[in-house]
């Protein structure tokens, strides 16, 4: 048996994943168990919990996988700054310390952090990682890959192939040239949090019209025949400070950028369609010049790009490949288990088992036992009531929704990913013309324009949406069918969206289900109860959890959940509460708090601990401050010359090259082979 435990850190959405013998066996975000939404902190009760489902220890771990080579994304932060000198001072001084005291002594870092475990890690590139987490778990034995996000370490989008266990990489764009610092650029600049935001500007661009499209393309990006790019980066500021935009395009645009919860106008709407349809058209190009290039049927999608839906959804409509998977833990998270498959996949040479009708399961994470429901919801005042067969758990909670109660529903295994897929979600009927605004304002507390996504049975998805094929991870985004020509007649205002569309999951046939956590939760028995009490095969899924917190983990995080807002019902296993029967919330909330507190506390420490941290508090400041005038000093006297020297070398070698390839049509850059398995034991 060789166990392979992926991680990602450091940035955001840290994650692990465990393979054995090139299966998935469990994967999970640690911001689930920090409850601190897309924590970047070394995923350390993440490991636990997957090895825990495994029932191993870090003694049984063969290899750790980390998701990038640090040092090699050292070297393109630091030569950022060489070139920005001395513009780069304040991003240099927010990113040495982090960089000197975690970021860049990963193994260092493993070793200290996984008790027991005394091997060397392997260091995947990022994009080899988003690539191998694309390719090795979709249905297809060969297949074109796509890779596009932020930026890894040089590489910002890379084209590559796929075929039985082996991927390889063959063309890229490198930094600072980015489709996804360019959608992340206008998320700021609307109004939102990158890495986390993006998806609101997604929701946001059919309200508006793309107004703005032409001056993107004329001049802030330039694009070419073959999807490759260019950004101006006299509109961006990203390379020599925190923020994204420089003051021009703030002019272009028409002014400052909008400060967060401030009202959303015309223009951001404008702004967010305009962007949108850029970044739809270039991934078309992107995905035209691959399918030119490999003269393959399918196609792999994965990077923080690919959960644009609405984008995925042109490419499979539009785009000249027949099939289109994308990964549904696309972003870093999901770059943990891809690193641990690209171990055992590309370089123990496990073999890959490819299951066409089988979709990939995305419940990796910790399930609860009734043990443990028990002890939360019997040890207060709430009135409970159990089911003991699936049947009439589903008979009852579809005739709840029916009536139009809104149901948080927490069963089996918890979701790996940023989507809710039915393991931890919050259900509603999305016949109800008032449905999205009460669960916008008064459940999700989050803007009223975000849409929500509907869930329905596969066997009926096409009467709903114009949708050919299965979706099971929200990852496409279809019209919604005029219900002149549906099947089941009903009309769906809660789950569609302002430009007519959705973001679909379909589930397949009910296979009967359990309640004991051991399976995967299946929608599919609640979705036909509700279609034999309304005649409707569609549920609105959203995740369960409120704005600003990551989605809900275990019985405590549901209970919660459920005490602090408008939810009506409360599912966990075959236990349900129902809000009007419960006599004592104000006294819940208190007694869960409590129970929060003494949960997340952490183990005492000793008397000597408690005066070195002490001690460490109190010299903090002058630690500080000697370290700022430290790394202020190198990089006035080092860094700024070195700087300078090297942008005289570089232009004098422009004005004095005899062959310029600044006009070249393209710019993508050739990957040469990476065929030396030493290289993924080392950092650079």
């Amino acid at each position: 048996m060789t166990t392979i435990l992926g991680l990602s850190a450091f940035y955001h959405d840290s994650a692990a994943a465990l393979v054995i013998d090139g299966q998935i066996v469990a994967a999970a975000q640690e911001e689930r168990f920090s409850r601190i939404k897309h924590d970047a902190s070394f995923p350390k009760r993440a490991i636990e919990h997957c090895l825990a489902i495994a029932e191993l220890s870090s003694e049984d771990v063969d290899y750790v996988a980390f998701y990038e080579k640090p040092f090699l994304k050292f070297e393109r932060i630091l030569e950022t700054h060489l070139d920005q000198a001395p513009l780069s001072l304040n991003s240099f001084l927010d990113a040495m310390p982090q960089w000197m005291r975690s970021k860049l002594f990963i193994a260092r870092t493993i070793a200290k952090q996984i008790d027991g475990y005394d091997r060397k890690a392997i260091f995947p590139e990022h994009h080899e990682s988003h690539s191998a987490s694309a390719f090795f778990p979709s249905p297809f034995e060969r297949a074109a890959i796509l890779t596009v996000d932020g930026v890894g370490e040089w590489a910002t989008t890379t084209l590559g192939v796929g075929e039985n266990n082996r991927i390889q990489l063959t063309d890229e764009i490198r930094f600072p040239d980015s489709l996804g610092l360019l959608y992340s650029a206008f998320t700021a600049f609307c109004g939102f949090r990158v890495n986390g935001g993006e998806g609101k500007l997604m929701g946001l661009a059919p309200y508006g019209e793309p107004v703005y499209e032409d001056a993107i393309l004329d001049q802030v990006v330039d694009v070419q025949a073959d999807g490759s790019f260019r950004l101006n980066q006299d509109y961006f500021a990203y390379l020599n400070g925190t923020r994204m935009t420089s003051p021009k395009f703030s002019q272009l645009f028409g002014g400052p950028a909008r400060t967060p919860e401030a009202p959303i106008t015309d223009r951001e709407q404008n702004l967010a369609a305009s962007i949108q349809r850029v970044t739809e058209m270039i991934l078309l190009s992107m995905a035209e010049h691959l399918h030119r290039k490999t003269g393959l049927k399918n196609l792999c999608l994965a990077g923080g790009v690919a959960l644009n839906c609405v984008a995925n959804g042109r490419l499979l409509r539009e785009s000249s490949f027949e099939n289109v998977w994308v990964q549904p833990a696309a972003g870093d998270s999901g770059a943990a288990l891809g690193a641990a498959l690209f171990v055992a996949h590309q370089l123990l040479d496990q073999p890959r088992m490819v299951q066409p009708d089988q979709p990939l399961s995305m419940f990796l994470g910790p399930s609860h036992s009734d043990d443990q429901i028990t002890d939360i919801i019997y040890s207060g005042d709430a009135v409970v009531r159990r089911f003991e067969n699936v049947d009439s758990l589903y008979q009852f909670v579809a005739e709840q929704l029916s009536q139009q109660k809104i149901v948080g529903w927490s069963q089996g295994r918890m979701e790996f990913g940023p989507r809710a897929l039915g393991g931890r979600s919050i259900l509603a009927d999305p016949r109800s013309p008032t449905m999205k605004d009460r669960l916008n304002d008064r459940v999700k507390f989050r803007e009223p324009f975000r849409p929500f996504a509907p869930v329905v049975l596969e066997s009926k998805s096409n009467a709903h949406f114009h949708l050919d094929r299965p979706s099971p991870y929200m990852t496409l985004a279809a019209q919604v069918r005029d219900t002149a020509s549906q099947e089941s007649q009903c009309e769906l205002p809660a789950t569609t969206h302002v430009d007519g569309s959705a973001r679909v999951q379909t589930v397949g046939q009910f296979d009967g289900g359990s309640l004991d956590g051991s399976g995967d939760p299946c929608l599919s028995g609640l979705l036909e109860k509700f279609e034999s009490v309304t005649g409707c095969s569609v549920l609105v899924n959203t995740s369960f959890n409120v704005r600003g917190e990551p989605i809900v983990n275990d019985v405590m995080d549901a209970y919660q959940c459920f005490l602090k807002t408008d939810l009506d019902i409360l599912v966990v296993g075959q236990f349900v509460l129902c809000k009007q029967e419960q006599l004592h919330l104000k006294a819940e909330v208190g007694r869960m708090a409590a129970m929060r507190s003494e949960r997340d506390q952490k183990p005492r420490v000793s008397i000597w601990r408690r005066m070195f941290a002490a001690w460490q508090a109190i010299t903090f400041p002058i630690r500080w401050l000697v370290s700022t005038l430290v790394l202020a000093l190198v990089y006035f006297l080092l860094v700024t010359p070195i700087g300078a020297l090297r942008r005289g070398w570089r232009n004098w070698n422009r004005k004095h090259a005899q062959i310029r390839n600044e006009t070249s049509s393209s710019n993508w850059q050739a990957r040469s082979p990476q065929d030396d398995p030493e290289r993924y034991f080392k950092q650079f």
